[in-house]
């Protein structure tokens, strides 16, 4: 034949609709009880209240995008603190390492929003259309008054989840109930509208429709994740020396040959994916552990002992093969990886905590004005011009003294007042203008440059800060 006869590999094939069959059992009752808590989380935390004094919302998480802050109950992350944003971040890809590593893809199989989300449509879908055989043959039925009253309620449901989604979101940004009444008065900026709007859209679409695609196609981690994993990593397979091979018939002849998967499909027919377990480990298995539950109850069924599609690793294959005893599970997650990642996870939250308990709850930056350098007055002294930043990190108006060490000859004036103490609004931070004057002849107006330190005292507490920096002579 031709090359020309011959027709080409399609490179993209159509999605098929996967209709989930329910499922009970210990890891579909943790699913659920983690679907709760997270989607709990998400949409009541914008709602929890923490006083945060007269000028700010008590909001106790918030993310201050307008004067970029960050407030998490009693934590407040200013922007010079990112370094804290930083290491949470750091923490959450080591915890992802250290998970996947321990027990394969259970990021995805139980708390990626992805999943979190596809699971609460499915049971959406559930509930209004009925289990996987109603929702199978209404799919294949042609379009009538039934379908398309089904159809409706479960996309409108489906929406008013995914508005609530989007919904939440735009409460972390500013103070949730007043947001809320400019919400629904229509008063809001266009730019919360439009946030909904996305979100809302691409939650329904995701979530609805595209399901396992997304995780296939469009997350990058499924293509990550084996680097993370090794051969005593516990993920979801199927014990092919014990079920194999397999058959229905169990009162044929040579039955006894068989092994213990009667091929009844309930592994399949559960899978949010629409895999086969049984064909080994593939890209688009997320191990959320639900064919272990199907598999169980028909193992409970037919009289025979559970496990055989079960948390496992490639060693206790080897070693059940050899007819040993698997390892027990502490000795898969405790190893060397593991331990690697714990240590490093657990050093960077560490220095995450005591750098957020050392900090100061007063700042300053002083930044020189160099245009011009430096100026000459009518007297014969030298004046430099400094941008000092105060932060007042507490709750209410503080005045700070500013001064200076160094040459003696040096003196601080401040632009806008006769006194060497300024009042920095609660919570805020302040660009004041502050000139260092040196005496005529002494060395610092003669000399290039001349270090000295800026002192800033809270006169309140009597908390102190410095910033040092340099003045600059007339070079003489």
């Amino acid at each position: 034949m031709s090359s020309t006869d011959q027709t080409p590999e399609k490179l993209y094939a159509a999605r098929e609709p996967i209709f989930p069959r329910r499922v009970s059992g210990k890891f579909r009752n943790l699913k659920w009880w983690l679907m709760a808590f997270t989607l709990g989380i998400y949409y009541l935390t914008p709602w929890l209240r923490w006083d945060r004094g007269p000028k700010l919302p008590d909001q106790a998480v918030l993310v201050d995008l307008a004067n970029r802050r960050f407030f998490f109950f009693w934590i407040e992350i200013w922007p010079h603190e990112f370094y804290f944003v930083a290491g949470l971040l750091i923490m959450a890809g080591l915890g992802l390492f250290l998970f996947t590593s321990a027990l394969g893809r259970v990021w995805c199989g139980y708390a990626c929003p992805q999943t979190v989300w596809t699971d609460l449509f499915i049971l959406v879908e559930r509930w209004v259309e009925g289990d996987r055989n109603k929702r199978v043959k209404l799919w294949r039925e042609k379009w009538n008054a039934k379908k398309i009253r089904l159809r409706l309620t479960k996309w409108v449901l489906w929406f008013l989840i995914a508005v609530a989604t989007g919904g939440a979101w735009v409460f972390y940004f500013t103070d949730a109930p007043t947001l809320l009444v400019d919400l629904l008065t229509f008063s809001a900026h266009p730019v919360a509208y439009t946030t909904i709007g996305v979100l809302a859209m691409t939650t329904f679409v995701f979530g609805g429709f595209m399901r396992e695609q997304v995780c296939i196609y469009m997350c990058p981690w499924p293509r990550i994740q084996a680097a993370m994993m090794d051969e005593d990593t516990l993920t979801v397979g199927y014990r092919t020396w014990r079920g194999e091979p397999r058959g229905k018939h169990r009162k044929a002849e040579n039955a006894d040959q068989l092994g213990d998967c009667i091929d009844c499909m309930a592994c399949v027919n559960v899978c949010p994916m629409g895999i086969d377990i049984r064909d080994g480990q593939q890209l688009a298995c997320i191990t959320c552990a639900l064919c272990i539950d199907a598999c169980d109850d028909v193992m409970d069924k037919i009289g025979k002992p559970r496990g055989l599609i079960d948390y496992m690793a490639l060693t206790d294959e080897t070693r059940e093969r050899a007819g040993q005893e698997p390892k027990p599970i502490i000795k898969h997650i405790l190893r060397p990886r593991t331990i690697l990642y714990t240590t490093l996870w657990s050093l960077v939250g560490i220095g995450l905590v005591v750098a957020l308990f050392i900090r100061p709850d007063l700042d300053v930056t002083v930044s020189p004005v160099r245009n011009p350098t430096y100026v000459t007055l009518s007297d014969g002294s030298i004046r430099n011009t400094y941008d000092v930043r105060l932060r007042n990190k507490h709750g209410e108006d503080r005045p700070f003294h500013i001064s200076i060490s160094g040459d003696p000859a040096m003196r601080v004036q401040i632009e806008g007042t006769p006194y060497e103490t300024v009042t920095v609004p609660a919570d805020t931070q302040m660009l004041q203008r502050v000139y260092v004057i040196a005496a005529p002849g002494s060395d610092a107006a003669r000399e290039e440059r001349t270090e000295f330190r800026f002192w800033v005292e809270d006169n309140t507490n009597g908390d102190r800060t410095f910033a040092d920096t340099v003045f600059n002579g007339t070079e003489n």
